[in-house]
């Protein structure tokens, strides 16, 4: 027995994401690019991880850009890192962690999509994926901070 399920066409043009001014809008095509997200996600469900991944990271970077709007840096770019393909390192890196905390939420969100076996045995292969995009994210909120990756507690 076989099956078919048609996805939507992914859309494109819906805009720009605010952020508060220091850290860079997102660009919602290029996150859609970047995520290669397929059209099963409505712009609608994409728009929203997309802010909740926003807000996450600029949380966990709350306090960093206190100092750095203290050393009088207006934007995240305009802070002092590498240029890699015309843009800071440090940009580079907030796109990846809103991504991976994006992808990471969409992927936990359609764990039950497909309620078949089959469907179910791909949903525990993609609760690795979320984990190492969680974990992704975390680097890239870290080297942006410059602390170090790993964290490690006594018990």
């Amino acid at each position: 027995m076989s099956s078919f399920l048609a996805s939507a066409p992914v859309q494109s043009g819906q805009n720009l994401i605010g952020n508060d001014g220091f850290f860079p809008d997102i660009d919602v095509d290029a996150a859609l690019a970047a995520m290669r997200q397929d059209g099963t996600v409505t712009a609608e469900r994409l728009r929203g991880a997309l802010v909740e991944g926003v807000l996450s990271v600029n949380d966990d970077l709350a306090s960093w850009r206190t100092d750095q709007l203290a050393g009088g840096y207006a934007t995240l770019g305009a802070v002092p890192a590498p240029l890699v393909d015309g843009k800071s390192a440090h940009v580079h890196r907030y796109l990846r962690a809103v991504y991976c905390e994006a992808r990471a939420s969409l992927i936990e969100r359609y764990r039950d999509y497909d309620a078949t076996a089959a469907g179910d045995r791909k949903a525990d292969a993609l609760m690795q994926a979320v984990e190492d995009l969680r974990r992704d994210a975390r680097w890239a909120i870290s080297d942006i901070a410059g602390r170090p990756r790993s964290t490690v507690d006594l018990i």
